[in-house]
């Protein structure tokens, strides 16, 4: 079993920076890819980015990628995401999690384990 707890998120303005961490508890989830996602109200939860196993790959969403960053510290446990020029789009509650597989999935249905989210609030 996996327990994941995000921190990290806050109120920021427009074109400024965030970094969100998961702190994921068992010595399992090293084998295990993880992802970031986020669900913003009324619309359905989207991947975000995705890091294989050993932090080697990474996988990222159009809307985001070249501003955010997905690391990981396999020794610490801990996943991150540094968010840069965020922008008022994505304000939206981001959910770690972890998969089973060596190698992240950019599908919500694949993840094992799912923290409870950290709201990130963006104002223009």
């Amino acid at each position: 079993q996996v327990q994941l707890v995000e921190s990290g998120g806050g109120v920021v303005q427009a074109g400024g920076s965030l970094r969100l961490s998961c702190a994921a508890s068992g010595r399992a989830f090293t084998n295990y890819a993880a992802g970031w996602f986020r669900q913003a109200p009324g619309k359905e939860r989207e991947f975000v980015a995705g890091i294989s196993y050993n932090g080697i790959a990474a996988i990222y969403s159009d809307s985001v990628k070249g501003r955010f960053t997905i690391s990981r510290v396999n020794a610490k446990n801990t996943v991150s995401l540094q968010m840069n020029s965020l922008k008022p789009e994505d304000t939206a509650l981001y959910y770690c999690a972890a998969d089973e597989a060596l190698y992240s999935s950019t599908y919500s249905v694949d993840y094992d384990y799912w923290g409870q989210g950290t709201q990130v609030n963006v104002s223009s």
